[in-house]
């Protein structure tokens, strides 16, 4: 699994604009933790406060899972602004799945301001211990390889002319 660190959505320079014009800073990403847990599965954990439930949407397209975010701040046009430091507006953090995962069955929870979402291991990808089966009769000897021309290992009768 892959992060990528772009705002899709976003025009750099509606992103500037918004920036001097207002006076804000526009947010270049959610921070977001993504780590694996012992059963092989991955988690994303990302840092949402402010924003409503409702505008916090998760998709899953293509092999990418794209989570979008919107933070509208609480004051309107007309309030004269002091300092408006929190990030606002519309943003979006993207990762590559890769194979190994079950993107069918991935869930996702929003819980005071924290969004996580767990990918599941595909069952395809796990670790799992096979089985050698060993021949009956022991040895096998190859015709013409370097071990038939030797002598006849140990406990064995030979067969040979004498």
């Amino acid at each position: 699994m892959s992060v990528l660190r772009f705002e899709p959505y976003r025009d750099p320079f509606e992103r500037l604009f918004s920036m001097a014009a207002s006076g804000t800073r526009a947010p270049l990403g959610m921070p977001m933790d993504v780590y694996r847990g012992e059963d092989g599965s991955y988690h994303v954990e990302a840092d949402l406060p402010g924003a409503d439930s409702d505008a916090v949407e998760v998709t899953v397209e293509h092999g990418v899972l794209t989570i979008k975010a919107e933070r509208i701040p609480h004051y309107g046009g007309s309030e004269q602004v002091i300092a408006a430091e929190r990030p606002q507006g519309s943003f979006a953090r993207q990762l590559s799945l890769g194979e190994g995962v079950d993107a069918e069955n991935l869930t996702a929870r929003y819980v005071d301001g924290i969004l996580h979402v767990t990918i599941p291991a595909s069952p395809k990808a796990q670790a799992r211990r096979v089985e050698i089966t060993r021949a009956a009769g022991g040895s096998h000897v190859v015709p013409g390889s370097i071990a038939e021309a030797e002598e006849p290992p140990a406990g064995s009768t030979g067969g040979g002319a004498g």
